[in-house]
């Protein structure tokens, strides 16, 4: 059964389809941007084509998620430009976030899906708030609404509403904090990972600035 790729096909599909409005123009934006038993994947849920140990599905879902996940972000900034935090309170959500995840972190240092991805959080953050685009200021706000078809994805990834996981985790390597099926950091894992793409995306995009009229940056 290729549920795994059913649900990345489902995911991309929309914002594929939608890319090409004429308003708004989103595939401009991508044009530059074109064992140790942490966690596993249940054989009957993937296709079995393996790329590095890994099925081609999750190769995938670094493409598919982070596509799917901005397109919803820079949609809602396109129907809603003036919606964003200040940058106080920008500021004020950045440090509270990272002081906590530091906290979180050096106390589970030995938990390496938790020490992995939440350090890959904070570096997104400290990153963002050096970059003068105010990325922040809108992507806390719109990454709130992402969370809904993200949680949506992974539940059925970690095994609600099907009879078992296609992807597992080790309760030792994490918190053991799971929201539904879904493991606590998989939100500091969706936050950091579309962050450093639109991050990248920006970075690309001015690297292009000879064609500005073609490109525009993430908002």
């Amino acid at each position: 059964m290729f549920v795994y790729l059913a649900l990345e096909i489902c995911a991309v599909l929309i914002p594929l389809i939608y890319s090409y409005d004429r308003k708004l123009q989103f595939y401009l934006k991508i044009k530059p941007f074109t064992k140790y038993g942490i966690w596993g994947f249940n054989p009957k849920y993937h296709s079995g084509i393996m790329i590095l140990s890994l099925p081609v599905e999750e190769w995938l879902f670094f493409i598919v998620i982070p596509y799917a996940s901005v397109f919803l972000h820079d949609t809602l900034v396109y129907l809603s430009p003036n919606t964003k935090l200040s940058s106080r309170n920008t500021k004020f959500i950045s440090i509270v976030l990272v002081i906590l995840m530091t906290l979180v972190v050096i106390t589970n240092i030995t938990r390496i899906y938790t020490a992995i991805y939440l350090t890959v959080a904070i570096l997104a953050i400290l990153f963002a708030s050096i970059d003068k685009t105010q990325i922040l200021n809108r992507l806390y706000i719109t990454f709130l609404i992402i969370l809904i078809p993200f949680f949506l994805v992974n539940s059925v990834l970690t095994g609600s509403f099907i009879v078992e996981p296609v992807v597992w985790y080790n309760n030792s390597e994490n918190l053991g904090i799971r929201i539904g099926t879904v493991p606590v950091e998989d939100i500091s894992y969706a936050f950091g990972l579309i962050l450093f793409n639109i991050l990248l995306i920006n970075k690309l995009a001015a690297f292009f600035e000879a064609k500005p009229q073609n490109i525009k940056l993430s908002r």
